[in-house]
């Protein structure tokens, strides 16, 4: 396989605390790759690094061969990554079809200053409704955003994720707050994605990850403490020790 994701001895601290410490790890094109760990492990601070929001103080990031360590983020979405936030990040105030128009505005390179073009836009908001039809939210299209459930909402950040025609993406925490049959509804979502999309998935939900993942990382203090299948991780002894426990 040919990596699309080359992570090279990231090292960021605050004060006397290493939140990534030689972090090293490899995505390659097509796989569901997750990243596990205890809070505190520095998951946050590594998708901070992967999209601009923060630089390492050492070590570097290569996205397809190409070195965007300090690249800045709002650039690092042209290339082809995409995110979705463990905070959702949507507008509320406006349908849902809306948010995945201004996403595909965005993303086509026209202005998006004022949201009357977005609505205008036929080609755009035929392709926003195929988006939401892909994430199972054709029918709340007209909806205001406000209206949907957390659950929903998590669903919309995938199809504004998706809109980019993004080659890697981001996610982080897709199943944070959400129910059970809500769960249940976003891992069949990512099934579906699985194998059409290059996915770095940060989860804490390990029934979720074992679901899906062709391969798991497992971060603890900063460091890959093991990569493997999950086959392979259920039955690290270093990994249970440290993060899965009886869950293993």
């Amino acid at each position: 396989m040919t990596a699309i994701l080359e992570i090279n001895g990231l090292n960021k601290s605050f004060g006397g605390i290493k939140a990534t410490d030689n972090l090293s790890l490899t995505v390659e094109q097509g796989e569901l790759h997750a990243v596990i760990g205890p809070n505190g492990a520095g998951k946050t601070t590594l998708i901070s690094q992967l999209t601009g929001m923060q630089f390492p103080d050492s070590g570097s990031v290569k996205f397809k061969s190409r070195d965007i360590t300090r690249m800045a983020a709002h650039k690092r979405p042209h290339l082809g990554i995409a995110r979705s936030f463990q905070i959702t990040s949507l507008i509320m105030q406006m349908s849902v079809l809306d948010n995945v128009a201004l996403a595909l505005q965005a993303c086509d390179g026209h202005s998006f200053r004022f949201l009357r073009p977005a609505r205008s836009v036929n080609s755009l908001r035929e392709r926003g409704r195929a988006l939401l039809d892909r994430v199972g939210l054709a029918d709340n299209a007209d909806s205001p955003t406000a209206a949907l459930s957390h659950g929903e909402h998590r669903r919309m950040e995938i199809a504004i994720a998706l809109a980019s025609e993004a080659e890697l993406m981001l996610l982080d925490e897709p199943m944070a707050g959400l129910g059970a049959q809500e769960s249940t509804e976003m891992v069949g979502l990512l099934q579906d994605l699985k194998g059409k999309h290059t996915i770095l998935l940060i989860e804490h939900d390990m029934d979720a990850v074992f679901a899906l993942a062709d391969r798991i990382s497992v971060l603890v203090y900063g460091h890959i403490i093991a990569t493997g299948t999950p086959d392979e991780i259920r039955g690290n002894e270093a990994v249970q020790h440290a993060y899965l426990g009886e869950e293993a």
